[in-house]
């Protein structure tokens, strides 16, 4: 259970730029978005993977908690998302892939969201470079919801990729805020098969 319904009641009672921080990233020409709502030490290692999938071309929105602990409680669940930096990038874009962590030790990559075409192509790359691609046990987890934050987009539907806890750890040093400076070439590998997948889908603009 979530300790706050929406960002007004967080904004309230937790200070930006000490508890938690925001990054709202527009890039010219990008017609995508890559979101970590529950970054920072909330899911730990997705705001590093979001930046990595981004890169320098796409756009990046990411909501961090940077508490020295007790980072969990800045947790808004994704229907109830509402930071107005974040939200307008991602009703800007016609792409929008969230980045989330799930708490279980297996290796593998939760696909949901509403765009069912690049949720098929994302599926195949991701199985190519040998990564695990499930559905999650658990529907509030499907990214189905047409209010969650990866279908706010113009087309009102996106992607959520939930990334297992055990996964997420193959991809850093640790998920320490001093072992996520530290990357490995799992990290280099899932970002290059989340990027390929959009480009094979058509959503990558091409850079000049």
């Amino acid at each position: 259970m979530d300790v706050y319904r929406n960002f007004a009641e967080l904004s309230g009672a937790e200070r930006e730029d000490i508890d938690f921080r925001i990054s709202a990233v527009k890039r010219d020409g990008s017609k995508a978005v890559i979101v970590a709502p529950h970054g920072g030490a909330i899911e730990p290692g997705t705001s590093e993977v979001a930046i990595e999938v981004a890169n320098n071309d796409l756009s990046l929105a990411i909501f961090e908690g940077i508490k020295p602990k007790g980072n969990k409680r800045l947790h808004i669940t994704s229907t109830n998302f509402d930071e107005p930096r974040c939200v307008e990038l991602v009703q800007e874009s016609d792409t929008v892939v969230a980045i989330h962590g799930e708490g279980s030790n297996e290796l593998s990559v939760f696909l949901g969201g509403r765009d069912n075409e690049l949720c098929v192509r994302l599926k195949a790359v991701l199985e190519r470079y040998g990564f695990t691609v499930k559905t999650h046990g658990n529907p509030d987890l499907h990214g189905l919801n047409e209010v969650n934050i990866c279908n706010r987009g113009r087309h009102g539907a996106g992607v959520q990729l939930e990334l297992s806890s055990g996964l997420r750890q193959t991809f850093f040093q640790s998920l320490t805020d001093k072992g996520r400076k530290k990357s490995t070439v799992e990290l280099v590998r899932f970002v290059a098969a989340v990027r390929e997948g959009l480009h094979t889908a058509g959503r990558l603009q091409q850079i000049t």
